[in-house]
């Protein structure tokens, strides 16, 4: 796989407060611009659980692929010869926490070709995202 995302971006809230917006799926559409009616299948989030969307138009799925609650989750989705994963890791520094975000994507057959613009698409379309955690976290989110 390729990488299409490697950000990081301080957050200046503690990790815990990060970690529970992040994971809160239901507010997933006011950080992911392209996401919408975000929804888990399982009441306890573990590796494996099943995430329900929209995006650009289509019914999605993710699967969490990794999980170290607090610290890191990767949520990987396939589609007609792509495969990403989606890589958010928390840590604690100086002034809250640093969240990164890694988004590797591999793409197969036919989509092979087009490997570098589905990258650059994706790069696009999902690179704000942590800003826009930020934002949610420090401007507009009441703190629990």
């Amino acid at each position: 796989m390729t990488t299409a995302i490697d950000t990081r971006v301080l957050i200046r809230a503690a990790r815990d407060r990060v970690w529970d917006v992040l994971t809160d799926f239901s507010r997933a559409h006011e950080w992911m611009a392209e996401a919408t009616d975000m929804r888990q299948d399982d009441a306890t989030l573990a590796v494996g659980s099943v995430l329900r969307f929209r995006a650009q138009n289509s019914d999605r799925t993710s699967t969490v692929e990794a999980l170290e609650p607090g610290r890191m989750i990767a949520l990987a989705s396939d589609g007609p010869g792509v495969h990403a994963v989606y890589t958010y890791t928390l840590t604690d520094v100086e002034g809250g926490t640093e969240v990164r975000l890694v988004a590797d994507v591999g793409t197969s057959g036919p989509m092979r070709l087009l490997g570098p613009v589905i990258r650059g698409s994706i790069a696009k379309a999902d690179g704000g995202q942590l800003v826009a955690l930020a934002r949610l976290l420090t401007t507009n989110d009441t703190p629990a």
